[in-house]
Formats: structure tokens, sequence, C-alpha cells
């Protein structure tokens, strides 16, 4: 890909043009008096701001293509209501629409059925945390969130953890030279205790292969369930350490039990 091109829809977004407000007056008047070519020319020119407003959107895991497609749904409705009358910048109109439009595709395709309540809830939440954002020049709390829109905090987390897009366990959380820690390696296992593990005699000869400290950094993590941010606080290593001791050992042991 070259540098600074981006293919969204087949089109060279690099390339896209830029109105300047008296275009964009003129185009209105033409758009106004039934001129289809000025509408398109309008939409064309504003297909940087729906560029810009997906952007938002990068973390929600769907295609780039689509949710371009989406924005554009967004824009023409803001083109075809509009009021000029208003003294109001059409990017000021038209960014609320983009943005509702995206939420609502991405809403009714979410595998993960939300009731309308909890989403209705979340919006407003995230909505007000930006306003509150502005104003407060820090980001808000819960609480004062909860307080703002008169609603249980409780009922605010719950809506916000509904909406929130899962991640994966292999989503990696930070790296140290070629050691990369995932999340799964933050998740502690309270229940592969170790009377699940003593019955198998294999496994037990496995680990009689490692040494003392792989052998502790194995016990801490699989039979007393661990991160390894604990296991690295216990033995006085660092998290990176852990993880590499423990890929090292779990290696030997199936190599071991192959």
């Amino acid at each position: 890909m070259a540098r600074n091109k981006v293919m969204i829809c087949g089109v060279n977004t690099s390339k896209l043009p830029l109105l300047s407000e008296e275009e964009k007056q003129a185009l209105f008047e033409k758009i106004a008096e039934g001129d289809m070519d000025a509408r398109k020319q309008f939409i064309n020119g504003n297909l940087r701001l729906v560029l810009s407003v997906i952007k938002r959107f990068a973390n929600a895991c769907e295609n780039a293509d689509d949710l371009f497609q989406v924005g554009c749904i967004g824009l023409i409705k803001a083109i075809d209501n509009f009021d000029r009358s208003l003294d109001v910048k059409f990017s000021t109109y038209a960014v609320p629409m983009i943005i509702g439009e995206c939420r609502r595709y991405l809403r009714d395709n979410n595998a993960i059925r939300v009731s309308r309540s909890l989403r209705d809830i979340a919006y407003k939440a995230i909505y007000t945390r930006d306003i509150l954002t502005k104003s407060l020049d820090r980001e808000p709390t819960v609480d004062e969130i909860a307080k703002e829109l008169d609603i249980p905090k409780e009922e605010i987390v719950n809506a916000l953890d509904a909406i929130a897009t899962p991640m994966s366990l292999y989503e990696p959380v930070y790296q140290e030279g070629q050691d990369v820690l995932y999340l799964m390696d933050q998740v502690s296992d309270k229940k592969n205790r170790e009377e699940n593990w003593v019955e198998n005699i294999a496994l037990r000869e496995a680990m009689k292969k490692l040494d003392e400290r792989e052998s502790n950094i194995i016990r801490l993590r699989f039979f007393e369930g661990k991160t390894q941010t604990e296991v690295a606080d216990e033995i006085a290593i660092s998290q990176a350490q852990v993880s590499r001791l423990e890929k090292n050992a779990l290696k030997t042991m199936r190599n071991y039990l192959k």
C-alpha cells in the first residue's frame, strides 16, 4: 500500500475532494433547485468527513468498507434534512447523523443482542462523559455521570459493559523484546487446582523434567491459579521473564508427554 493511500470501497481516500464553505453554499443552492449533479458533487466533497467519523469506530472489528458505506448513508440523510436557515455549519449537523447511522449498524449487526433500554443508557452515558470531559477538563467518574443523568451508577456500568466489544484472550497487552504478554496471561484460573492434576501420573513425571524455578512457576500458575503478575511479584522477577520461563517449561513438558 502506497504511503498516504488508503483504498475504501475502491476509492483512493488521499484524492477525495474538499469543498470550501463558499462551494458548499453554491452547491446547496443548486441542490434546492433539484440539480442531482450538484448533489452528487456535494456528497463526493464530504466523503472526507465520513472517513474522519468512521475512524472513531476503528475498534469495532467491522469491515472499513461496510462502515464507510453506512457513513455515506448518514451523510446523504444529513444533506436531505439540513436546514440552511439555521446558523449551523453543515459538518456540525452531519457528524451526529453519520455517527448515529454507524451506531445503528453496529447495534443491529452485533452477534450479542443488547436490550434497547441498555443501549439507550449506554449511549447517554457516553455522550454525557464527552460533555463532562470538556467542561471538567478531565475524565469524569461514573458517579459524576450517574448524577448528571440521574441514573444509578450500577445501571450505567451494566449498560456500558453490555455494549463493550469482547476482547480476544490472545489480545497482546504488553511486549518486551520478543516476549509478548497476552490477555489470557492476566486471567487467574481458580478452578484448575492441584487436586485435578495429581491424578495424572504422566504429568507429574513431566514436571520432574523442569528445573526448580520452572517447576515453581508451573505450580503457582496452574495449581494455585495465579496470574503472571502475581507470580512475578512472588518470586521477584519480571513478568516478561515469567512468561518466557512458563513457555519453556510447557514446551519441555509437551515434548516429554509426546
